[in-house]
């Protein structure tokens, strides 16, 4: 009964990843400047990767439940890759804007808005 559970969350999980990547691989092409182009990647990045990690951390839970002790190597592995996708992500998305304040570029606005 847990291997069933543990598929499903998996499951829901990596299919809630595919969605956050596909979505924000459309808002970044779709987006129409860099700054909501940077958040639909970041996005991407935490929410996306985030799930995804999580469907296989569920995996390897699902291993170790069977007396399968490597699996614990893989599992401390998936937690730290996603602590480092957690901190970096943000950081790179707002050098990133950063850098395109710092060298001109302007916000988006939309025609006929308030100019200020």
């Amino acid at each position: 009964m847990m291997d069933m559970a543990l598929d499903a969350l998996s499951w829901i999980s990596i299919t809630a990843g595919l969605f956050f990547m596909l979505v924000g691989t459309l808002g970044v092409l779709r987006m129409p400047d860099v700054y909501t182009r940077l958040h639909a990647a970041g996005m991407t990045d935490t929410m996306g990767a985030g799930f995804l990690i999580l469907g296989m951390l569920f995996q390897t839970i699902e291993a170790i439940a069977h007396g399968e002790s490597a699996w614990w190597f893989i599992l401390i592995r998936l937690v730290l890759i996603y602590l480092f996708l957690l901190f970096t992500s943000p950081i790179a998305t707002h050098a990133l804007a950063r850098a395109g304040l710092a060298g001109g570029l302007k916000p988006w606005s939309a025609p006929g808005g308030d100019e200020e």
